[in-house]
């Protein structure tokens, strides 16, 4: 039987059975954040393999820029040049049954630990775990076991943020809830915003019953004007936070649009909304949204597939990061990233992905990608690309 086989057979297990529980692959999101300078003890050198898996093809060429991570998500280069990753850790054999409200199987009960981590990655592929021993969930082994812990990080400044989406009481973390983190110049950090909280006392129009999360299972936060816009899938909505921690909802995306799974927001002039849809995938099924501030929704794009990145450059070009896109389950190595011009001219410019799970733009220009975001539970099976476009 071959590796992919095998690996597609393991993803079968992961997705449900009932298409009404359709947005499990949003429980890979991650947990929480504390930051301090690294030692040479958790220094990882990735360098040595930064030119083996280089590829080109008719738009772009890309090659492994860092390697070890636990299933990467979403990433942010800070003012120091560095690149900031969140992992997802490998989960954990805690668990909160009988404590509080648990989401019903066969994707919960979740168990937890303390395994997830913040990477560090420098220029030239070096790679440090500035935190570790942050909470990690993981969804019931008889669904395969879907890592999460840090969902996303972001600057305001020179201030790191984390939002943390695989934490709460139905994650398995009794005392740890899904939040926004801020994180201080002397490493410590301060929870800003309590968003299961915020989740369990303002639902949503259309939640699912058969896929509901009690704390969500939040995923994409970015930087606006100084404020922070967080987008839940399975409830379906974004927020607005701002730095002192009022919350404050900007749209029920679920009100209008049903349960669609939205997963990431990207702001170009107003709010672009990418959504992940629903299991089993339907190629072409995804859209981008186009929200504006006051909550305006309406489709932008469409013909896309399992979106988990959205990026738009200086010519206004829109970037999107497809996680898998073949009919039915996921499939590894069908990952793809799609430039759409202004026209809405689409193109593929990378191909052949391992279930992508975040992109940012770096400072030379390039598009750095969070692949092999999760699969098989291997310590360090996880690595950053580096897309040069031509």
């Amino acid at each position: 039987m071959t590796k992919i086989k095998k690996l597609t057979i393991i993803t079968k297990e992961i997705m449900v059975m009932n298409k009404k529980i359709v947005s499990l692959f949003v429980a890979l999101i991650l947990s929480f954040l504390i930051f301090y300078s690294c030692t040479d003890d958790n220094v990882i050198d990735s360098s040595s393999n930064k030119n083996l898996d280089k590829k080109q093809i008719s738009n772009a060429s890309y090659e492994v820029f860092a390697t070890g991570l636990n299933n990467p998500r979403g990433l942010r280069f800070g003012p120091d040049g560095y690149l900031y990753v969140a992992e997802g850790g490998l989960g954990g054999t805690d668990s909160t049954v009988g404590l509080c409200e648990q989401v019903i199987p066969p994707i919960g009960p979740y168990k937890s630990g303390f395994t997830a981590s913040i990477a560090k990655i420098s220029s030239d592929g070096m790679v440090s775990r500035i935190v570790e021993n942050l909470p990690s969930d993981q969804t019931s082994s008889v669904s395969g076991a879907l890592v999460s812990g840090v969902a996303d990080v972001e600057f305001i400044g020179s201030t790191l943020y984390a939002l943390i989406g695989g934490a709460g009481c139905s994650h398995g973390h009794a005392n740890d809830p899904n939040s926004i983190i801020r994180v201080n110049s002397n490493g410590t950090w301060d929870m800003i915003a309590d968003l299961s909280d915020w989740s369990l006392n303002h639902p949503v129009a259309n939640p699912e019953e058969d896929d509901y999360e009690p704390d969500g299972t939040w995923y994409s936060m970015i930087n606006v004007r100084g404020s922070l816009y967080a987008v839940e899938p399975n409830h379906g909505e974004m927020v607005k936070v701002t730095t002192s921690g009022q919350i404050s909802r900007v749209i029920d995306v679920s009100a209008t649009q049903g349960h669609i799974v939205p997963t990431v927001v990207a702001y170009h002039g107003n709010f672009y909304l990418g959504n992940l849809n629903t299991f089993p995938i339907v190629p072409g099924s995804s859209k981008i949204f186009k929200v504006t501030p006051s909550g305006q929704i309406q489709i932008r794009e469409t013909g896309l597939t399992t979106i988990l990145g959205l990026v738009f450059d200086n010519q206004d070009r829109m970037y999107v990061l497809e996680m898998s896109t073949e009919a039915g389950d996921p499939v590894p190595n069908t990952g793809k990233i799609v430039c759409i011009q202004p026209s809405g001219q689409q193109n593929v410019l990378v191909d052949g992905l391992f279930f992508p799970t975040g992109m940012t733009f770096g400072p030379d220009g390039a598009l750095y990608v969070s692949n092999k975001g999760f699969g098989p539970p291997v310590p360090g099976f996880g690595e950053i690309l580096k897309v040069t476009l031509n």
